[in-house]
């Protein structure tokens, strides 16, 4: 059966168009990693979400701007790191929209995001990522 929508259809909300475009940009920035990044990526996922928990406010340090968070065991520190659930990298939609309301901004700064929460993962400190132009 073919379903017909009208384009004023409510179920088809900007809301919903604009998390879409935001998985689809985080996706793209993940299938764009280089080869050798993506091999050294060990037991992690990359999630969105609108926004951080409370639980992950209080854990950082500026959570007014927090526009993406990684939760785990960075690889520079794994020791008898085995059979633990993955690590995770959350990319937050609405701090990021609302600092950054050109598209094209948007998706540099959400391809920024991403590899700073992937550069803790490797276990990088804030500064050396600082440096490498992620902060």
């Amino acid at each position: 059966m073919v379903e017909f929508r009208r384009r004023n259809d409510p179920s088809i909300t900007r809301e919903r168009v604009r998390k879409l475009r935001f998985e689809r940009i985080v996706a793209t920035v993940l299938k764009n990693l280089p080869p050798h990044i993506v091999d050294m990526m060990d037991n992690v996922s990359v999630v969105t979400a609108d926004e951080p928990t409370a639980a992950q406010r209080a854990r950082d340090h500026d959570a007014e701007t927090l526009f993406g968070l990684y939760e785990g065991t960075p690889l520079t520190q794994r020791s008898g790191y085995s059979f633990a659930l993955p690590d995770q990298i959350t990319i937050f939609r609405k701090p990021l929209e609302a600092a950054f309301t050109d598209e094209d901004e948007l998706a540099e700064e959400i391809r920024i995001t991403v590899l700073h929460e992937l550069a803790h993962h490797l276990g990088f400190e804030e500064d050396r990522i600082d440096e490498l132009g992620l902060g």
